[in-house]
């Protein structure tokens, strides 16, 4: 049986961290900036984990599980 691919888009979005949670990036930064206050503006810089519903499908593209 061929070798499992990662999910290209998956690879460049999550990381794992090394408790094995998958951290990503907050969506809503990139245009339309001027709306949102800077307090919302800076919460964005931050990353954040995956939801505990998401992580197994996330695990999948990323062929870790």
């Amino acid at each position: 049986m061929p070798k499992m691919k990662t999910h290209s888009s998956a690879k460049k979005r999550f990381k794992i961290t090394g408790s094995g949670k998958i951290k990503r990036f907050q969506a809503n930064s990139s245009h339309l900036m001027r709306k949102k206050s800077k307090k919302a503006k800076t919460r964005l810089v931050k990353s954040t984990l995956v939801s505990k519903g998401d992580e197994k499908r996330m695990l999948q593209l990323l062929c870790k599980k």
